[in-house]
């Protein structure tokens, strides 16, 4: 049984499944749906589709340099049947995925790591910008208990002036 690589979105390809696109120059092209045919034939670039295996690789989302793409090349040399041969490969193939799996956690994990962080320096700039639709400034300078806790919110004298005259 033979697995063919999507050409446009990398994805895998079972026998009777997908389509294929010969091109003049006897170059072969298959597709795992019709969704990447159509891009092809619209000209678009896998790298610049955002869904694709292409662009992932390209910006950074999933592995690239790793020993465990090695085993999954294709190779086009034939091999002699060998029971233990196989048996070995079976073995290690179960390992490479193993072995895969823990590395993709882990960089995924070193891609998440700053999300929190910069998550909650954005919601403190939003709140910053817009404390005064939430108290009033005035307010905010006669009782300071009511500004947020383990938090200076700057409320500049323009901010000030403008709520004073929005009350009269």
């Amino acid at each position: 049984m033979r697995l063919e690589k999507c050409w446009f979105c990398s994805s895998t390809i079972y026998p009777g499944h997908g389509i294929q696109f010969v091109r003049n120059d006897a170059k072969i092209f298959r597709f795992c749906r019709s969704k990447c045919h159509k891009n092809f034939k619209m000209k678009r670039n896998p790298r610049k589709v955002k869904w694709t295996k292409a662009y992932r690789r390209l910006h950074g989302k999933d592995m690239t340099q790793d020993s465990t793409f090695e085993f999954e090349r294709k190779r086009n040399r034939p091999e002699r049947y060998d029971r233990n041969l196989a048996e070995t490969t079976l073995k290690a193939i179960k390992k490479i995925t193993k072995v895969r799996v823990e590395r993709e956690a882990k960089h995924h994990a070193l891609r998440m790591k700053g999300k929190k962080a910069k998550e909650h320096k954005e919601a403190v700039k939003e709140l910053e910008q817009s404390i005064h639709l939430v108290k009033a400034p005035a307010v905010l300078q006669q009782d300071p208990s009511l500004t947020l806790p383990k938090m200076l919110v700057k409320v500049s004298q323009k901010q000030v002036e403008e709520n004073n005259v929005m009350e009269e």
